[in-house]
């Protein structure tokens, strides 16, 4: 990392200049006198304008020509520990990677802005009081594994533990953790779901004896400051959190573990945009220490890392106690005719009630959430498409609502007609609600349950997870958030309603989504030992490329996937920034990104393309156009970027939005 100044603090009579980098939009630190000593990291208040504000002693003063202005005081350090240097070189460092301030990187590390000083031990002691703990006995591969990775736990390195759905990699990791807490050192465990945060809790309580500090956005603000604390004071040594806990301001974080590394729910794709995956790999190296990412199906970009040597791999081949993986059979719905207003077939109903005979758990998998995911008037035609995207809403019948997924607008059902009198809706294609209604009219007397993110990020999560391990409820219909880590011992039959739904689209990383969700998928059936057996309900005639997303070595599929990317130059061959332009006035922001890009093109040598509209062009009454910067990966593309969108200044009312690494191109 280049740093244009080295920290000097210039001491007259007492006085000294220091600079202080403030949580808000700029770049640069501001220059205050302080008569105290200060240290690169503290936290201090400074007067800003009208207010007063949180700020950190940063490690560079910015470059003036004016010599003259008049300096304010720092009003007052806060008596706590202040952030590492390390800590501080990382968001130097996040700041110029993403293209973003350095002052919004900061933002991410504070509570609201501001910091919390120590706190009585006493609101710590949930997370230092030892319960009753579960002894665990680990397998010959398991204990094989284990010694791999924790081989050394004093310097930077990325392993990789992959390891087939079921083969325990939880519990391998959590030795190593129990390793790491035993030479006094904090660990971060990094989740893509809020909603797998329950069952995870309770595995994780049963191991350790007491409970991890949970971080996510519904944590309540009481105790977002009590986690806080307790980590930047070293009270708390175990933090389960969402993608924003890699901001956190460990004192003395000793390893990284990100779980289901694969999963895109870590890449942040509004306000401050970045992939928390790949940023807690920087972190980890700038405060030398190991990381272990934990997949069952590595990402195209890890497992290349693998290929070249960079990471290191252990690899756990079979299931806990040695249970078998469930068998995969393709029902072709060319040959059994589907009655008039049901999407399950004759075939997929007797194999769920072979199943339910044994009791055995099924599962109904659609990947849409809802009742339909597009409704259009019988009459004039009109599809009910919502007024400030360029999207259709999505009928949620159990809410009697109209939604939008987008900006969340919501519209009751009943509607004036263009013909006159009120429209006469027809409900287009099935989501998780409308499976449910015929699930329930097919097994009539079974205890049903949809499993969706609309019903499983409420407070009954946990009573709904604990019926589910129980066999208390039957039958569940639900979307992709099932797939990710969670365990039923009794689901023993999965039925995909509908593959060729959610293999379509434009998105060049879709094949690669697709093989990772089917593995995770079919991973929740036969956990505990009995036959299991995943069902695709397809009309696609090209069955062997189903047969290539369930294969039980993922590593072929991506090994030719990576060949794919390299013959065409994509990632992680090249790196892709993408250019976001945002306006109200359609007509004005198709004009500024084409004159944005002439203004790029003539200072940097990295081949541009577009602009073309984004595949939904239109979100909360912004019209968006797309560039896409491909070059080289390195740092150089996005120092050059920087500079230059720092020259160009954008009329009132466009915005740009700058996204490494894209991984969605919506």
């Amino acid at each position: 990392i280049k740093e244009r100044y080295t920290l000097k603090i210039f001491s007259y009579y007492t006085v000294m200049k220091v600079p202080i980098l403030l949580p808000n939009i700029f770049n640069y630190p501001f220059t205050y006198n302080s008569s105290v000593n200060l240290k690169v990291g503290e936290f201090v208040e400074v007067p800003f304008g009208k207010t007063k504000i949180v700020g950190v002693v940063w490690d560079t003063f910015e470059e003036t020509n004016n010599k003259n202005y008049k300096l304010k005081n720092v009003i007052k350090k806060f008596d706590i520990p202040g952030l590492k240097k390390e800590t501080v070189k990382f968001l130097d460092w996040f700041s110029q990677y993403n293209l973003i301030p350095k002052g919004m990187a900061l933002k991410l590390m504070l509570l609201s802005s501001q910091v919390v000083e120590k706190l009585p031990d006493k609101d710590y002691l949930t997370y230092t009081c030892i319960k009753k703990k579960s002894n665990f006995n680990l397998s010959d591969n398991q204990k094989k594994n284990l010694e791999e990775i924790s081989k050394d736990i004093k310097n930077f390195r990325v392993h990789v533990l992959q390891g087939v759905t079921g083969s325990g990699k939880t519990i391998v990791y959590f030795e190593a953790v129990k390793k790491i807490i035993k030479n006094g050192n904090q660990v971060l465990i990094l989740l893509p779901e809020i909603g797998l945060t329950s069952q995870f809790e309770k595995k994780f309580t049963e191991f350790f004896g007491f409970e991890a500090a949970l971080w996510h956005s519904n944590i309540t603000k009481k105790n977002k400051k009590i986690v806080w604390s307790g980590i930047v004071n070293n009270k708390i040594k175990v933090v389960i959190g969402a993608r924003s806990s890699l901001f956190l301001p460990f004192k003395n974080l000793g390893l990284i573990i990100v779980d289901e590394e694969h999963d895109q729910s870590y890449k942040q794709d509004e306000g401050i945009i970045y992939n928390a995956r790949d940023m807690a790999i920087a972190r980890a190296n700038f405060e030398n220490i190991p990381i272990n990412l934990v997949t069952a199906v590595p990402s195209i970009e890890t497992f290349d890392n693998i290929k070249k040597g960079k990471y290191l791999i252990s690899r756990l081949n079979e299931r806990y106690k040695k249970a078998s993986q469930p068998n995969h059979e393709i029902i072709n719905l060319n040959k059994t005719k589907l009655d008039k207003y049901s999407w399950l077939s004759k075939d997929v109903i007797e194999k769920a009630n072979d199943h339910l005979k044994k009791n055995d758990q099924v599962l109904f998998f659609l990947n849409r959430r809802g009742f339909s995911p597009h409704v259009l008037c019988k009459k004039c035609l009109n599809s009910y498409s919502c007024p400030n995207c360029s999207i259709n809403l999505v009928f949620h019948k159990n809410k009697k609502v109209l939604l939008c997924h987008y900006c969340g607008f919501k519209d009751k059902l009943e509607r004036n007609c263009g013909k006159n009198n009120i429209c006469e809706p027809v409900f287009c294609g099935p989501g998780v609600e409308r499976i449910t209604e015929e699930v329930k009219k097919k097994f009539p007397g079974k205890n049903i349950s949809i499993f969706s993110s609309d019903t499983m990020n409420k407070k009954n999560s946990s009573e709904i997870l604990k019926k589910i391990s129980n066999n208390e409820i039957q039958i569940l219909v639900g979307t992709q958030l099932i797939s990710k880590g969670f365990h039923f011992p009794n689901l023993n039959c999965i039925i995909v309603v509908d593959i060729d739904l959610s293999s379509s689209g434009h998105d060049l990383r879709g094949t690669e989504k697709n093989l990772q969700l089917y593995h995770q998928l079919s991973g929740r059936a036969g956990r505990s030992g009995k036959p299991a057996t995943v069902y695709f309900q397809t009309y696609n005639t090209d069955l062997n490329s189903i047969k290539n997303l369930t294969n039980s070595d993922p590593d072929i599929f991506l090994g030719k996937e990576l060949e794919l990317r390299k013959k065409n130059n994509l990632p992680p061959f090249q790196r892709f920034i993408s250019l976001i332009i945002t306006g109200s006035d359609e007509k004005k922001a198709e004009l500024e990104s084409i004159k944005f890009k002439e203004f790029i093109e003539k200072q940097i040598k990295d081949k541009i393309l577009g602009p073309v509209n984004a595949p939904i062009f239109r979100i909360k009454r912004k019209y968006r156009l797309r560039l896409l910067v491909r070059g080289r990966k390195s740092l150089n593309l996005q120092s050059s970027l920087s500079k230059i969108i720092s020259k160009y200044k954008f009329p009132h009312g466009i915005k740009l939005t700058v996204d490494v690494d894209p991984i969605n191109f919506n």
